[in-house]
């Protein structure tokens, strides 16, 4: 009842469904104006995604070719996650809308090649107002078939019309994202397709060089921003979720988000690997791990890791755990050049540390039993790896077997990290005290060049002198 006592009009009938009223569907057709809209793609991406198809017609010929942007995920409920297409799709298209297919098939000399992509429901269509994934009246204005087929220079028709061939489509080589798809038509959801993609997307060329650059750069400025922000996250008591929203922020506004999810470890929490819930307090003088990258707008992404000292300055112990982990850090970036095998770096660094530990005191055995492969005692304080390609996945192609990635030499074009570490657990008692609750890692985004390497991510000090120095230069100029 209302404040008057009369319930409104209408009050207690059943709720309409607005695309069975006549007058409604009339009504919201009409008087609408044109607003023309186009991709908002990165320069050369069109140019690239070609290029790209073009590496893996060639590696597949005779193979009809499924893939698929894939569709947001339940969040809960009614509530999807954002979007964010499929890698190796955009790799192949350049494009980024949801629910979008592109099918390749074979032909004299390599391949056709379509994409299937959602038409925007606009004014006239009953999903103008009732489809909030394609409704214009739900997303806003967004770009047509015609405008997508211009900007990436290949045909584009409606995903309705990918019905008629779906006969065409059994047995083809399909995507993992198109594995609702493949299952409805009789396609493959592809080991092979998937082994092939990740190699090849292994050698970045040029235009993926200059995204992956692009991302450093951004991500290098999101450090300083987060630097920037220590002191009010420990006068306020903002802690970790504070520094990991700044990040986030930043690298929204500068590309299109955290390329993953951004890890702020301060003081105990700084030695757990993946620590994404950042809902710890920031410890004023205990050592600040961030590892963070920003996913530039094209999807590639940076993956850069320093640990700060909080204070601008760190204790002896911090120190002399990140100094190690320095030495580890330069071996192994030593070791970045064509010709090499993938895993020497790893191997490099991990002798630094095993002789490190061992002069401490820490380890059980000899180095060399701890290094042997039936020994790996100096992996208990660091159990992961140290190191993955990184292009368009933060860990980048994953799907490749071990004789194709961590078996095979590196050669001109590869982009990976080198990111050695140290995680001393607070509740490890093995350590002592002075050690308990520091982890450190540095991480850095490497290209293999033609006659050595190129660290991407340079401009962040790694050695403690230099990471203090850089740090009490952001303390003192706080963002504005």
């Amino acid at each position: 009842m209302t404040e008057t006592g009369i319930r409104p009009p209408y009050a207690g009938s059943r709720y309409p469904r607005l695309a069975q009223i006549p007058a409604f569907t009339e009504c919201i057709a009409r008087d609408w104006d044109t607003v023309p809209v186009f991709p908002d793609l990165v320069a050369g991406t069109a140019e690239a995604a070609a290029a790209h198809r073009d590496r893996l017609s060639a590696a597949l010929p005779g193979r009809t070719v499924v893939a698929s942007a894939g569709t947001a995920p339940v969040r809960n409920d009614d509530s999807n996650y954002g979007f964010r297409a499929d890698s190796s799709f955009v790799w192949l298209t350049g494009c980024q809308s949801e629910d979008a297919v592109l099918v390749m098939t074979p032909r004299a000399g390599g391949h056709d090649a379509v994409l299937y992509i959602p038409a925007p429901f606009r004014p006239g269509d009953d999903g103008f107002f009732s489809n909030a994934a394609h409704g214009e009246l739900w997303v806003g204005p967004s770009a047509g078939l015609p405008e997508w087929a211009d900007a990436l220079g290949i045909a584009v028709q409606p995903l309705s019309a990918l019905s008629a061939r779906e006969s065409e489509l059994r047995g083809a080589f399909a995507s993992r994202a198109a594995a609702s798809l493949a299952a409805r038509v009789g396609a493959e959801v592809s080991d092979e397709l998937e082994r092939t993609l990740s190699n090849l997307r292994m050698v970045k060329d040029d235009w993926e060089v200059g995204q992956l650059r692009d991302a450093v750069d951004a991500s290098v400025a999101g450090f300083a921003a987060v630097a920037r922000e220590v002191p009010r996250a420990i006068a306020e008591g903002l802690g970790e979720r504070w520094l990991q929203g700044t990040f986030d922020r930043h690298a929204r506004t500068f590309g299109n988000g955290p390329g993953y999810s951004t890890i702020v470890g301060s003081g105990g929490h700084a030695p757990i690997l993946h620590w994404v819930r950042c809902d710890g307090p920031i410890v004023p003088h205990a050592a600040l791990l961030l590892d963070m990258g920003v996913e530039a707008r094209s999807l590639y992404t940076a993956d850069v890791t320093r640990t700060i000292p909080a204070s601008g300055t760190f204790s002896t112990a911090q120190r002399e755990v990140h100094d190690l982990v320095e030495r580890a850090h330069r071996a192994g970036l030593a070791l970045i050049r064509p010709g090499v095998e993938y895993l020497d770096f790893h191997f490099a660094a991990m002798e630094v540390i095993a002789q490190g530990l061992h002069d401490w005191g820490l380890l059980p055995v000899s180095v060399d039993e701890a290094l042997s492969p039936q020994g790996q005692h100096h992996r208990r304080y660091l159990a992961c790896g140290i190191g993955h390609h990184l292009g368009l996945d933060v860990h980048d192609c994953s799907q490749s077997h071990y004789e194709d990635y961590m078996g095979a030499d590196l050669v001109p074009g590869v982009v990976m990290t080198v990111e050695p570490g140290l995680y001393f657990h607070q509740h490890d008692l093995t350590l002592p005290p002075e050690l308990r609750g520091i982890g450190v890692r540095l991480e850095d985004d490497v290209l293999v060049t033609a006659r050595g390497s190129e660290v991407l991510s340079a401009a962040l000090p790694i050695d403690a002198a230099g990471v203090e120095a850089w740090t009490l230069d952001k303390l003192e100029t706080p963002n504005r």
